[in-house]
């Protein structure tokens, strides 16, 4: 037996062998090194399914990306995805990725994985107001870590960025801009990141003395943006500037100025936020708001260990900055023009109704 091998030129016990290249912390360091370097000289690799059979630990983490199958497209997920991967890799960890509509489907993919001890933690991305996923994980014991906030007693372990704060920013940057008529193309009130760019929207136009007028909702694609900005547009009062919740919605709002024979940057201004690849391609390129994927990534990877060595959640939260990307969709307030008359467009989804 390799193990045996090992224990007996090291003049260890088979147990504590194992358990060091288990990488167990109550084995002292300098003795796994030792165990890990004679490995190495005799060529022994542990068996991971023995191993895993063993501790009771899949080695697994899972993600349940909320999107029907066929429509896994949405580029905040797949940075995501790209930057998790390999920080989850380097802790020797398996990523499993799974697909499910919003609602039961979702769920029954959590039970599947949680109950069915396909993996021993989750990550969460996109997270509601009050959501189900957090209170179902909580309640089975299961560690996780989500990328977001969410409105919950019991804290749980979580990255978010300020995007209240880059949305208050962002709005006042178009207010010393000379625009007085700022509209807000915004995602579903369910999910939590709207709520808060929402906030910082309406907070920035508050302290202006301006009126919080122009808003509607809907699920961040290109079809949307596309749709509520010609239905702005139309407006007596149309906006002369447009902050959109996602850069898929400033992309379809900067195809809406265009088939309305508008310049982004000169006739209307436009700012989306994720910084997606597609911002520098656009035209004008997208003036956007950058979030530090990356950073969150190994931040979600660090929390995840530590809540399976026993960290409380209440100590694992962290709020990173966002930062303003100025390119040429932006610029200063037109003069006043008139509403532009189209024809009434349907299709559009989740919208919610204009803030007075």
């Amino acid at each position: 037996m390799t193990l045996a091998r090992i224990a007996a030129r090291l003049g260890l016990s088979v147990t504590t062998v194992s358990r060091a290249l288990a990488g167990y912390g109550d084995v002292a360091a300098s003795t796994r090194r030792r165990v890990a370097a004679e490995a190495r000289r005799i060529g022994y690799h542990p068996n991971p399914i023995a191993r895993r059979l063993q501790s009771g630990r899949t080695d697994a983490v899972g993600i349940v990306l909320p999107t029907g199958p066929g429509q896994f497209d949405d580029p905040f997920f797949l940075r995501l995805l790209a930057a998790v991967g390999p920080r989850l890799r380097d802790a020797g960890l398996d990523l499993l990725v799974t697909t499910a509509r919003p609602g039961a489907e979702e769920m029954e993919a959590y039970r599947h994985l949680v109950e069915g001890r396909r993996v021993d933690g989750m990550l969460l991305a996109r997270t509601r107001v009050r959501d189900p996923r957090i209170a179902y994980l909580q309640q089975q014991g299961m560690p996780f870590a989500a990328h977001g906030r969410s409105i919950t007693r019991a804290p749980f372990a979580h990255v978010d960025i300020d995007s209240e704060a880059a949305f208050r920013d962002a709005t006042q940057r178009l207010i010393g801009l000379g625009h007085t008529r700022i509209g807000l193309i915004g995602a579903p009130g369910d999910y939590m990141f709207a709520r808060l760019r929402r906030a910082g929207w309406r907070k920035a136009l508050a302290a202006a003395g301006l009126p919080a007028r122009h808003h509607e909702a809907g699920e961040p694609t290109e079809e949307n943006g596309a749709l509520i900005a010609r239905r702005m547009l139309t407006l007596a009062a149309a906006p002369t500037a447009l902050l959109c919740a996602t850069d898929r919605l400033a992309v379809g709002a900067l195809h809406a100025l265009s088939a309305a024979g508008l310049r982004a940057g000169r006739d209307v201004s436009v700012i989306g936020y994720d910084d997606l690849p597609q911002a520098t391609y656009t035209d004008p390129p997208l003036t956007t708001i950058a979030q530090p994927i990356d950073r969150a990534a190994t931040l979600l990877v660090d929390m995840l260990l530590a809540l399976r060595h026993g960290v409380s959640p209440a100590t694992l939260h962290r709020i990173l900055p966002a930062r303003l990307i100025p390119r040429g969709s932006d610029g200063p307030a037109p003069r006043p023009r008139a509403a532009i008359t189209t024809k009434p467009q349907g299709g559009l989804h989740d919208a919610d109704t204009p803030a007075s």
